[in-house]
């Protein structure tokens, strides 16, 4: 069984790990996305650079690369070990050893992670994302909430292991954003689509 976890720790986050906001922006043409917003290389930085298709295929390719190997951890070495490819997928992205442990900040690949553990909870995270999103027009604020939420609804949809894995990675998703946390609780928060297109590198 600890091997097992260990095959499913190094999957998940040698998945995760791959910055595919920042090798999308390279390969069109618009510089390194650290260096813009946020720094972050999630798809709402790379939504700052004006281009909503990268944008669109940042945030789905950051999604799958969580979901891709749960589901294949879930496959061939059960739930628990699918539990522990997803919480190191996060971590992955969150802290890729090639980018000097500087990645994004997981709404993406919780998103991946929870569709592939239980669509239910992970359709449910998407939904309260998008009423909090459309209703105060905050991008960090919808990830958060959708985040404190998920733990609750994973416990009552599945169980109190994956309510225990998925509050891991809300607490991780929380530290990420703490930047954000900062600027909501002084009203600086930009809204959605307030902020200018960044300059082409």
């Amino acid at each position: 069984m600890t091997i097992t976890f260990l095959y499913a720790a190094v999957l998940g986050y040698l998945c995760g790990s791959v910055p595919f906001g920042l090798l999308l922006t390279r390969a069109a043409g618009l510089g390194d996305v650290r260096a813009i917003g946020s720094g972050s290389i999630g798809a709402t930085n790379v939504l700052r650079t004006g281009n909503r298709w990268l944008a669109a295929a940042t945030l789905i390719l950051d999604a799958g690369k969580a979901a891709l190997p749960v589901l294949f951890a879930l496959y061939f070495w059960g739930e628990q070990a699918g539990m522990v490819c997803a919480i190191f997928a996060f971590l992955g992205h969150c802290f890729p050893v090639w980018l000097n442990f500087k990645g994004g900040k997981g709404v993406a690949v919780m998103i991946g992670s929870l569709l592939a553990l239980s669509w239910p909870v992970g359709l449910i995270f998407c939904a309260v994302w998008l009423v909090i999103a459309f209703a105060r027009k905050m991008s960090s604020l919808a990830a958060l909430t959708a985040a404190a939420t998920a733990p609750i609804f994973a416990y009552v949809v599945v169980d109190e292991w994956l309510a225990a894995t998925v509050a891991l990675m809300a607490i991780l998703l929380f530290y990420q954003h703490r930047a954000n946390i900062a600027r909501l609780l002084n009203n600086t928060e930009p809204k959605i689509g307030s902020e200018k297109k960044a300059p082409t590198a």
